[in-house]
């Protein structure tokens, strides 16, 4: 009777793991071999590095080390989906305001875009973005090409969006009294931002 019930949570389990990694994009960044130098001469392995997200707002990065490239992928995709971050967009496709962000030596600016501009960006910076679900975006890279500071500057500045919501929340005010404000001063008036648009978000 008990191995009977193992054999039902094992394929209960086998179910969930399934619906999760559906739930998941990985996007493996960059690979490389690595040694470590011990007394009988050098142990060589693999470090991964992977980022993670369901294409509605959530991203993670991780980095996993070990003997062979597929398990070192799976410690880093087991990673990346404990540092998931939510980060809000504008519309489902694109940034809220522009932002910039740092790691390191490497520096990133970011910027919203209207409909049809797609993503503009290289390497790490674009698996970021197609994980995340943003569609339209102009990014650059200003700093160190290296993609783990690049992955790293590129969250930072995504963790600093913020909604207009959550900003009319904290100070008490109605969505559209932001909004007036920041579309009648002609701020993003060059991305088609408009009221309407952005309350939709």
């Amino acid at each position: 009777m008990a191995r009977e019930d193992g054999r039902g949570r094992g394929r209960g389990r086998g179910r969930g793991d399934r619906e999760e990694r559906d739930e998941f994009t990985d996007k493996l960044v960059a690979i490389n071999r690595v040694a470590k130098v011990v007394k009988g001469g050098k142990n060589f392995g693999f470090a991964a590095l992977v980022v993670v997200g369901d294409q509605k707002g959530r991203v993670g990065f991780g980095k996993g080390k070990a003997r062979e490239v597929p398990e070192a992928i799976r410690k880093a995709s087991q990673e990346a989906k404990r540092n998931l971050v939510r980060i809000p967009l504008r519309e489902g496709r694109t940034l809220h305001h522009d932002t910039a962000g740092r790691w390191g030596a490497g520096k990133v600016v970011l910027r919203a875009a209207p409909a049809g501009t797609g993503i503009i960006a290289g390497g790490p910076m674009r698996a970021i973005f197609e994980s995340l679900g943003v569609q339209d975006v102009v990014a650059k890279s200003i700093g160190s090409s290296n993609p783990y500071n690049m992955v790293r500057a590129t969250v930072d500045a995504l963790k600093n969006q913020t909604s207009p919501r959550s900003i009319a929340a904290k100070r008490g005010k109605k969505v559209s009294d932001i909004l007036s404000r920041r579309t009648g001063g002609g701020i993003n008036e060059s991305a088609g931002e408009t009221a309407e648009t952005v309350d939709a978000a």
